[in-house]
């Protein structure tokens, strides 16, 4: 019974770290990528964002909700979990434990994230281009932001080869290595974008 219990979680963790997550994520980052072509840009398209209809259930069910699962059962994982990388110092099992570490990185991000952006917002702050700029003055949040957002990106990234082989959608091993081409070819374009919002702001 706690065997079915820990399969059922660990796909329903799975799930979510793509669906809706890392769809979230990846969103976020375009909507973010609009401060490469100015502040008015930048403050129109997050602007759209807040003014989608039922925004608060939007954000509480299929964002915030579903991410607090991930990120705890996630946590779980990566402070039980047993890394063999000493003993089988091979690709994957780096990957593994760069999983374990981007997601314990990519939590206390979001945490901080939502900290000085949405609940500033709850308080009065309005949530637009010149609060990001405000931010990012210090060098210190600025080397934070581009690390921390690079790890949740590989995260995800990552996170996407692992959904592929626990969902049995890429079963073989040639399958699996194109998948870990394509997955960090992904990585490497989302950064980009991710990065050049970051630097937009500065």
């Amino acid at each position: 019974m706690a065997g079915n219990r820990e399969y059922f979680n660990r796909r329903l963790h799975s799930l979510l770290g793509v669906i809706p997550v890392g769809l979230f994520l990846t969103q976020h980052l375009v909507v973010n990528h609009f401060a490469t072509k100015g502040e008015e840009a930048f403050n129109a398209a997050s602007h759209f964002m807040e003014s989608l209809p039922f925004r608060y259930l939007l954000e509480i069910f299929i964002i915030f909700l579903p991410m607090l699962y991930h990120a705890i059962y996630g946590l779980y994982i990566a402070f039980t979990a047993k890394n063999n990388v000493n003993r089988f110092n091979t690709f994957r099992n780096w990957m593994f434990i760069l999983q374990r570490v981007t997601g314990v990185i990519t939590f206390v991000f979001v945490i901080w994230h939502v900290w000085e952006t949405r609940l500033a917002a709850a308080f009065g702050a309005e949530v637009n281009f010149q609060m990001m700029e405000d931010i990012l003055a210090n060098p210190f949040m600025l080397v934070f932001y581009l690390i921390c957002v690079v790890s949740a990106i590989f995260h995800f990234a990552n996170g996407l080869w692992s959904f592929c082989v626990s969902w049995g959608i890429t079963v073989t091993p040639r399958s699996q290595q194109i998948s870990t081409y394509v997955t960090m070819a992904f990585f490497i374009a989302l950064s980009i974008v991710g990065v050049r919002a970051i630097l937009a702001f500065v």
